[in-house]
């Protein structure tokens, strides 16, 4: 009960100190002023550069649009209530709730209900422990845990500039955010509610016990989804405020790729664990749970492509705006559709009375975020227009419509059915033909942007620069198709997948090469031509592509059958022979297993049937042998004389003493993994500063206007090493 007590004590305190941080920071929000008090407040982003002081109060983005406090919000509000001091507190009661549920799993405190319910005294340590996450209360616990780092680090990099509205206004977000959870924590979902007496569990679901990928792709997601809040909280603090300058979207644009990179490798990794546990031999079935985490990616990979486009010419701020408040509210309606049971699904795997708490939720993000985005639409006008279609711009535009049709096209197609009961009480189903329809050619036209995207310039460029930026990847891209054809690979989708798969790695290399050779003659070191954002981004295009090519090739040639095996015989199928050596049981306290014995190739292995505990349920557990230019796949189905060991589909009339072997050959499975790798790898390199833009660098947008720096500033840095968002805010004069 101990633990019960502490961490009860541990999220009210978390609970206590979001409501009053928040009701501070709120207070402090209020516009009073007296005439003693100063009617501007200092804002610096930390690298930016940008400045205000005592005599001017306003700065234009270099763009014409204004980004300091006097764009019309009235008299700065007064720093009265430090609220940020509270995400300490914060912080510590979380911990202590964590500490506790942990405890108590591990220890297996069965006076707690979550525990007797996701945890019995045969669950293996690592089980143990991820049971945090294995049912709604501790799942809504570890999002608690994570808001709270992501605030406390939040607060932590913004602490010399907290004095900030646009900042103070974040802070308040990331509040409301961390109440709400905790909010469903103290009420309907609280994973400390005790029942004593109980002295044994009933263990987790059999699918969370059955991979140690339950231990990394979970919190990754996690992760993932709660970093998102930041730029959400950043985009309403623009809004409120009015200070809609595009330095802001810089703060924005380094939080997404952080979520981008989280959520990237947790899906990946979500594939690779349901490819290795469920049996069926496939990695994306376009499952409700799985297109939910799918929603927010989209929406986040739309929002660094075109938040560049606003660096670079102060264009598509409303909808950046816009995909920083999509994005986060996407992230509550996957929740609302992973933890409330209102959809059908082998990755849900609770039920719960928080849905209309969640939807409400989803709703009033909608309605708060757009509402201020419709408010500020004055303010939010780009001072110019797309000058060339065919240029960067285009093709980023282009970009961001596919990113944001998919997502519509997945968005309805999860939700569909759940209207469609609604309104007439009949069940339908959306299968991956529907989605399959739509994502191969807005995949393949995706890969064509990646291919000639980072070659075009910004504004107008002459055809001839064009080809002769292009020439080699699109001879790559040419000479890749033939080979395919000359190995006898047919379909026409395929080999243009595989065409442009290999122009737009071949225009990523380019790009990565030019950058290091560059490094190296600057004498910079041949790393530095690796990171950075452009650097970075390059890499995860050729993860995407590896990814890509892979999925093709799996999907295009996979070969499936069913292989009556029978003890010293030999099968031969599509290049591979199988032999059955015989059968055994491998047995614990945490699980059984019935295997088989497969000799494939010069490789034995052991697909099997698993109950784990005292669960009487049984899964399937395929052995699989990966090669880098094929996976061949093997399933246990049947046992002749005996019949059935999984729910597979089993050959008819099976001889005493064979066995039903699934068999399924897909090819370059191992490059999704090795693509999610790269994609985490690029995610990583991006975030590490790379060489800043020179001020003597070519410019897309006009120079602005020079003015000779007060004498009440700062001395002015070095040029070179300030951002160019610093060289543009500083240049200008509003007043």
């Amino acid at each position: 009960m101990a633990d019960a007590h502490l961490g009860t004590i541990g999220v009210w305190l978390a609970f206590a100190a979001s409501v009053v941080g928040a009701v501070v920071l709120a207070v402090g929000l209020l516009p009073r002023r007296t005439a003693a008090e100063p009617a501007v407040v200092p804002a610096m982003v930390p690298g930016d550069g940008e400045r205000t002081n005592g005599r001017t109060n306003g700065r234009t983005n270099g763009h014409g649009a204004a980004s300091g406090p006097a764009e019309g919000t009235g008299p700065a509000p007064t720093f009265r209530g430090d609220g940020r001091l509270l995400a300490p507190v914060m912080l510590l009661g979380v911990l202590l709730a964590v500490g506790a549920m942990e405890h108590a799993l591990i220890t297996h405190d069965f006076s707690l209900i979550f525990v007797a319910q996701n945890n019995s005294t045969v669950t293996p340590l690592l089980y143990s422990i991820t049971g945090l996450w294995s049912a709604l209360a501790g799942s809504i616990l570890l999002w608690g845990f994570v808001l709270a780092v992501v605030t406390a680090i939040f607060v932590w990099r913004y602490r010399r500039i907290a004095a900030d509205p646009v900042i103070r206004w974040a802070t308040l977000v990331l509040y409301v955010v961390s109440a709400f959870f905790f909010g469903l924590m103290v009420g309907p979902a609280n994973p400390f509610l005790t029942a004593p007496g109980v002295s044994q569990g009933l263990g987790p679901n059999s699918l969370l016990q059955d991979n140690p990928l339950v231990a990394i792709h979970p919190p990754l997601l996690y992760i993932g989804f709660v970093v998102f809040t930041v730029p959400f909280a950043f985009a309403i603090g623009m809004l409120a405020t009015g200070r809609v300058g595009d330095r802001w979207q810089i703060e924005c644009r380094r939080w997404t790729l952080v979520a981008f990179t989280f959520l990237s490798v947790g899906i990946v990794l979500g594939a690779w664990w349901s490819y290795q546990v469920l049996g069926w031999g496939g990695f994306w079935g376009w499952d409700p749970v799985e297109n939910a985490a799918l929603l927010p990616w989209l929406c986040g990979t739309a929002y660094l492509h075109s938040v560049l486009v606003q660096e670079r010419r102060g264009l598509m701020r409303v909808w950046n705006l816009s995909l920083s408040v999509a994005t986060f509210a996407l992230t509550i309606l996957g929740t609302f559709l992973t933890r409330s049971g209102v959809i059908i699904s082998v990755h849900a795997f609770s039920e719960s009375s928080l849905g209309p708490l969640l939807i409400g939720f989803f709703f009033a993000i909608v309605i708060v975020g757009f509402g201020l985005i419709a408010w500020r639409g004055d303010r939010l006008r780009s001072p110019g227009g797309i000058d060339a279609p065919l240029g960067r711009e285009g093709a980023f535009l282009l970009n961001n419509v596919l990113f944001v049709g998919f997502a519509f096209v997945v968005l309805l197609g999860t939700l569909y059915p759940l209207l469609y009961q609604a309104l007439t009480q009949q069940q339908v189903t959306v299968g991956a033909p529907f989605f399959n329809t739509v994502a191969v050619p807005a995949g393949l036209t995706l890969l064509f942007l990646m291919a000639v995207a980072p070659v075009l310039s910004w504004r107008k460029m002459s055809g001839a620069v064009l080809w002769q930026r292009l020439a080699v990847p699109v001879w790559v891209g040419v000479g890749t198709v033939v080979l395919c054809v000359a190995f006898g690979l047919r379909g026409f989708a395929t080999l243009v997948g595989f065409g442009l798969g290999a122009m737009a790695a071949a225009t990523a290399a380019r790009a990565l090469v030019l950058s290091v050779r560059a490094a190296h003659t600057r004498r910079a070191g041949w790393w530095r031509g690796l990171v950075g954002r452009a650097n970075g981004g390059m890499v995860v295009h050729l993860g995407v592509v590896v990814l890509a090519v892979g999925v093709i090739a799996a999907t295009s040639y996979r070969h499936q059958a069913e292989l009556a095996l029978h003890r010293g015989d030999v099968v031969t199928y599509e290049g591979h022979r199988f032999e059955f050596e015989g059968l055994r049981t491998v047995s614990s306290p945490a699980r059984t297993a019935h295997e088989a014995l497969v000799k494939v190739d010069n490789g034995v292995f052991a697909p099997a049937t698993t109950s784990f505990g005292g669960d009487l349920a049984v899964v399937g557990t395929p052995a699989i042998d990966s090669g880098f230019f094929d996976d061949v796949y093997l399933t246990f189905d049947a046992v002749g004389g005996l019949g059935a060991t999984s729910g597979n589909q089993a050959i008819n009339n099976l001889p005493r003493g064979s066995v039903a072997i699934g068999v399924v050959i897909e090819p370059l499975v191992a490059w999704l993994w090795a693509g999610g790798l790269l994609i985490g790898l690029g995610g990583l390199l991006a975030l590490v500063p790379g060489s800043r833009r020179r001020a003597t660098d070519p410019a897309s947008a006009p120079a602005p206007m020079a003015r000779r720096a007060p004498p009440d500033e700062a001395p002015a840095r070095d040029a070179a090493a300030e951002p160019v968002g610093a060289l543009v805010a500083r240049a200008v004069d509003p007043t």
